[in-house]
């Protein structure tokens, strides 16, 4: 019996012995770039147009919301829209058909009057100079000369402004209530198309986090996807076997899992870990103490991946 323990702890001991020796291959973990879509503005989950697994491109939808208050938003800045207009329209055109015609009238009638009162100081004018007439006379008439006069010049200005429209700063401040009104209006348009969640890109569903019915508030993450053709490997490897794997390497990798499936990568990226806590190696067959780093290998032709699952084993071994 003591023969046995002997040779079981001798064989224990020769299988970690050259588990540890084999230091052409590293073991690590398939990964894939990871993408969230959230919601703008809160709603009520009314649809959902995918499920679980299944693949969509950029601009599907995803999930249609329910936003009764961007459409009483929508009525009220329509109203305000159409009230700002006509204002800035009114600036603008000024006085009506019916106002005109009754200011053309007017000055027509003080035109009359002035005519009048001029032709009746010049006849006086010249019974002045002969002292057929008195002074008093004379300047009661000029007075009234001068007031048909200043009544006409009035009536004429006020035509030519309701004929061009209000002055120059009231159609400024019009026209700037206009353009608030279809800001207005946009923004809501804007909020209205988010009530549809729309796939930014090419992506498989993970995780659907709503029903039907559900609250959304906004910057919720409503779905969980992976990037088409984003597979990656993620390798954690000490100092010591590090020198091989440089940026630009180029390793094999293989899937156990998947029937040994064999796969060409490149090394795109060497990170130094702060700590070993993010250890992905299956065993820690090296000094604490050496510095850790962490690979990330992209595949050479990046369909040749996409069957893989994600968090599977993988091991790399340098070309």
């Amino acid at each position: 019996m003591k023969h046995i323990y002997i040779l079981i702890s001798m064989a224990l001991l020769c299988s970690c012995r050259s588990k540890n020796d084999d230091k052409s291959t590293v073991e690590g973990k398939v990964e894939r770039e990871q993408i969230t879509v959230v919601t703008k503005v809160p709603g009520k989950i009314e649809k959902i147009l995918v499920s679980e697994g299944s693949m969509v491109h950029a601009g599907d939808t995803l999930a249609i919301l329910s936003i009764p208050e961007v459409d009483a938003k929508a009525e009220q800045a329509q109203g305000a829209l159409q009230s700002a207009d006509a204002q800035y329209n009114m600036s603008v055109k000024g006085a009506t058909s019916g106002q005109l015609v009754q200011l053309e009238a007017k000055v027509a009638g003080l035109k009359e009057q002035y005519e009048f009162a001029k032709k009746s100081i010049e006849r006086l004018d010249n019974l002045l100079r002969d002292s057929l007439i008195p002074q008093q006379k004379y300047d009661e008439t000029y007075a009234k000369f001068q007031g048909a006069k200043n009544q006409y010049l009035a009536a004429q200005a006020e035509i030519a402004e309701a004929r061009n429209g209000a002055r120059l700063e009231q159609q400024i401040m019009a026209l700037g209530q206009k353009e608030r009104a279809q800001g207005a209006v946009a923004e809501v348009k804007v909020a209205a198309a988010e009530k549809y969640v729309i796939a930014p890109q090419d992506m498989s569903i993970e995780s659907i986090n709503l029903k039907v019915g559900e609250l959304a508030l906004a910057g919720y993450p409503i779905v969980n996807g992976f990037l088409e053709n984003s597979t990656y490997f993620r390798f954690t490897i000490p100092e010591n076997k590090i020198s091989s794997l440089q940026k630009g390497s180029e390793v094999t990798l293989t899937a156990p899992y998947f029937n040994n499936k064999v796969i060409k990568g490149k090394v795109v990226a060497v990170k130094a870990l702060n700590s070993y806590a993010n250890i992905a190696t299956a065993y820690p067959d090296y000094d604490n103490q050496l510095a850790l780093f962490e690979i990330k290998v992209v595949p050479q032709d990046p369909t040749d991946a996409n069957e893989l699952l994600t968090k599977t084993l993988v091991v790399l071994s340098s070309k």
